[in-house]
């Protein structure tokens, strides 16, 4: 018995780093890895990396392509920052100083539109940790704000942690806050917080998407012309669609179109404005997209919500669909079995894990990597295998 319960454990772990590994590929796929991609502007989203060999100063954070990482900072000490959106590849511009692009160049001094964070120098959370964090005792996950992007322990959201198959994507308490009309869509559909202490609640009677000064009226539109171009970029990428009722309206009547969010908010439903929020698969489709709101959306910049098609998981899906270039570790496993792959991936894991725990030995100890203590690490990792097939594992 015992020893059924561990082949299911192992082949439990086996199955989740299986997944974990098909996670981070499709990260890659999404991207052209022989390519730069400066030359397609700025990419509604692609895997993005930080060197910190040629941009060390968080003063000048920079971030760099798939292709870039691979052909021009070979070697180098790379941040993987997983993907960004509306992103501009900055390898070789002003930030580099003397480095020249290999793939492309001539580049503009700047990316003026790019956004960065502190995720370019290396650190990530609202604790402003490094990843991984070799001081940090507690093993905790890190997820992905959809709107800021930034990563942040699970333990510093504020919030209970929905499990992954309950979720689809995930804002932090500071973009809910940069975005507060969100608070009233989160009462109504989000995964509910737990009740662990006395916090604000939405105000289910406002009139505003947000209060004090910086108030965005559902009825009042902006007489600004910045902000009637920032209006009309966002009602022109959507889709042009015409209902029935549209196109059999009588000429001169006026129809009047409802606020999903006015509806909401007359309902009466409060919720804490505390911690994170998580928000089931299809929630975007549930946003409003009437003028009012998208004028709220343009001015907190989130924008980006009323299209389902740019979040990670619309990108990583076109990446197993349509990939830009076929990963090594896919090539490899394409032509075999389940079995095999399975074997293939416990394999490579464990490979991988054994080496960071070598490298970091080493330096934790201020030894120096010979080639003699290389060779012994995978003596002994040919060893521990060869014991494991004799006691009946594979």
């Amino acid at each position: 018995m015992a020893e059924t319960k561990t082949a299911e454990s192992n082949l439990d772990d086996l199955l989740a780093n299986e997944e974990d590994l098909e996670n981070a590929l499709c990260v890659l796929a999404g991207s052209d890895p022989e390519n730069c991609s400066y030359s397609r502007g700025y990419v509604k989203r692609q895997a993005v990396f930080a060197c910190n060999t040629c941009t060390p100063n968080a003063a000048q954070p920079a971030g760099i392509c798939l292709a870039c990482a691979n052909k021009c900072h070979d070697g180098h000490d790379i941040f993987e920052l997983y993907t960004k959106r509306n992103f501009r590849c900055d390898c070789g511009n002003g930030k580099f100083g003397d480095f020249r692009c290999q793939l492309i160049p001539a580049k503009d001094e700047e990316n003026v539109k790019n956004l960065y964070n502190h995720n370019f120098s290396g650190c990530y959370c609202s604790c402003d940790r490094p990843y991984p964090d070799m001081e940090d005792q507690v093993n905790d996950e890190m997820i992905q704000c959809v709107v800021c992007e930034d990563w942040f322990h699970t333990r510093h959201l504020r919030c209970t942690v929905a499990e992954p198959e309950e979720l689809q994507e995930m804002l932090c308490e500071a973009c809910m806050n940069k975005a507060p009309f969100l608070w009233t869509y989160a009462a109504h559909f989000a995964v509910s917080p737990e009740e662990d202490e006395e916090v604000d609640v939405v105000e289910v009677e406002e009139k505003r998407h947000v209060s004090g000064s910086s108030k965005i009226s559902l009825e009042e539109p902006s007489t600004s012309l910045e902000y009637k171009d920032q209006e009309g970029a966002a009602t022109r990428s959507l889709p042009c669609k015409r209902s029935h009722d549209d196109m059999t309206d009588r000429p001169g009547e006026t129809k009047t179109a409802s606020c999903k969010l006015k509806d909401l908010q007359a309902q009466n439903v409060a919720r804490p404005r505390r911690g994170a929020v998580f928000w089931p698969s299809g929630w975007r489709s549930r946003l409003c997209t009437c003028t009012s709101c998208k004028r709220a959306y343009v001015a907190a910049q989130v924008h980006f919500l009323m299209d389902e098609s740019d979040s990670v998981l619309a990108y990583e899906n076109r990446g197993l669909v349509e990939p830009f270039g076929q990963h090594p570790l896919m090539a490899v496993t394409s032509s075999m079995n389940r079995v095999q792959q399975l074997e293939f991936i416990y394999g490579y894991n464990e490979l991988t894990t054994a080496l960071t725990t070598f490298f970091h030995q080493c330096a934790a100890e201020n030894k120096v990597i010979t080639a003699e203590a290389v060779h012994q690490f995978f003596e002994e990792l040919q060893a521990k295998k060869r014991r494991r097939t004799n006691m009946g594992y594979q």
